[in-house]
């Protein structure tokens, strides 16, 4: 059964704004329990003690994280949970430093994932970088769709392709739902041009004034929240246009509805 859009903008909304919260409460907290019997005796970036992970998956991941480390310094290392958890222990288990990035899967939440990020990368991947991560791959709606497995691979594919390319101010990649919101905003920045630009006078064609002074509002909507958040995010061109044609639509619509509502009673007059 698919899932209305509506409910997915909600959803996404939602929990941005719980994910930020979260994170500019308790940005480098994990958890409150310290049990190092959880811990395995052999040195793994991987411990799945939820087994969100496929036996093959995990070992792939595993090849991979290792591979990444060696070649790029930067240690990633995944930690699943349940009702069980080492917590803080694990700190010390992978010598956690500032060149380290903690994915934990956890499921009695509301979002499956949260990071924690090491000072150093920080300055390559900022807060707002993993508040979008977790929105995006950890809500119940991808989750429920492609699997906790396949949620957590895909955040630290995203991860370990932003450490490579020298960091990310964004997420890269723009999700059907996050692009609706895009298209949104730009339509209804184009009714805002378009009502502040229709004439006043008859000898007037365009209310430039009008416009220009308007131009903060229908301007962060349709520059800032349309254009901004595609362009950033993919290199695709098709839903730039459609934003743009949305705008220039909306903005028509709302310039020729007050001059076609006008020259109706005339007609009839004639």
């Amino acid at each position: 059964m698919s899932i209305p859009s509506w409910q997915r903008l909600l959803v996404l909304f939602i929990s941005c704004c719980f994910g930020l919260t979260a994170w500019l409460t308790h940005p480098h907290q994990a958890q409150a329990y310290d049990d190092p019997s959880l811990l395995p005796e052999q040195q793994t970036p991987i411990i799945d003690l939820a087994n969100f992970l496929p036996k093959l998956q995990e070992e792939s991941l595993t090849e991979k994280i290792k591979q990444f480390e060696g070649e790029t310094g930067w240690k990633l290392r995944i930690l699943t949970q349940y009702d069980r958890t080492p917590g803080r222990a694990v700190k010390e288990y992978w010598d956690l430093n500032d060149k380290s990035v903690l994915l934990i899967a956890d499921a009695r939440g509301g979002n499956l994932l949260a990071f924690n990020v090491g000072d150093d990368v920080y300055d390559l991947l900022p807060r707002t970088f993993w508040v979008e991560l977790q929105t995006r791959f950890g809500n119940m709606y991808y989750v429920r769709e492609n699997g906790e497995n396949n949620a957590i691979a895909a955040s630290l594919d995203t991860v370990k392709g932003c450490l490579a390319e020298g960091g990310c101010d964004v997420v890269p990649g723009l999700p059907q739902d996050q692009w609706i919101l895009t298209l949104i905003t730009s339509v209804v920045g184009g009714l805002v041009f378009g009502f502040a630009a229709k004439p006043r006078t008859e000898d007037q064609i365009v209310a430039w004034q009008w416009a220009l002074m308007f131009s903060p509002l229908w301007g962060i909507l349709f520059i800032a929240f349309g254009i901004g958040p595609v362009v950033t995010r993919t290199a695709d061109w098709l839903p730039l246009l459609r934003n743009i044609l949305g705008f220039a639509s909306a903005a028509l619509i709302a310039y020729l509805l007050p001059i076609l509502n006008q020259s109706r009673p005339s007609e009839g007059k004639t």
